[in-house]
């Protein structure tokens, strides 16, 4: 049964009870990186994994996406940034114990790395608030986690260096 999620701000990425924060480097350029997140909503499925379906809602303003398992979110986007961040918050969700979820995505130039000169650092935040038995869970899961965005980003970074600019 879906539910709605307490509304959290920007703020809530450094402030959340579990933080968990991963890095990752791709060869692509910030702007290619940024355009695949925030732009290319359909094409998370051919790059991330857990995602089975990401499509834009609400003019782009939001998304909804499905992932392996049955878990669906309903999101609101809280930044894009070309180039440097891209954040989302869950509103509404079938994911039990989740009280406020928010997931942010930081890339900066990391120097020369690939055939257009730079490449591009990952940051991704996934901020969230739960009683105690979810943040032991997402503590106990946080290895998964961290392989699961490694993954991504690496079949991400295959496909960019794939697709002409």
């Amino acid at each position: 049964m879906a539910r709605r999620l307490r509304p959290v701000e920007l703020d809530f990425v450094g402030t959340a009870p579990t933080r968990l924060v991963f890095t990752a480097g791709l060869s692509a350029p910030p702007e290619a990186v940024y355009r695949a997140l925030a732009e290319d909503v359909t094409g998370w499925p051919r790059w991330f994994g857990a995602v089975t379906m990401c499509r834009p809602t609400a003019g782009g303003a939001g998304r909804e996406v499905r992932l392996k398992g049955g878990v669906r979110f309903q999101e609101t986007i809280l930044a894009s940034e070309s180039g440097e961040r891209y954040a989302y918050r869950v509103d509404v969700t079938n994911a039990p114990a989740i009280r406020a979820l928010l997931e942010e995505w930081r890339l900066t130039p990391a120097g020369p790395a690939g055939p257009a000169g730079t490449g591009t650092r990952v940051r991704w935040t996934f901020a969230a608030a739960g009683p105690a038995p979810l943040r032991l869970a997402l503590r106990l899961g946080r290895p998964g986690l961290g392989r699961a965005f490694r993954d991504a980003v690496r079949a991400l970074d295959r496909r960019l260096a794939s697709t002409p600019a």
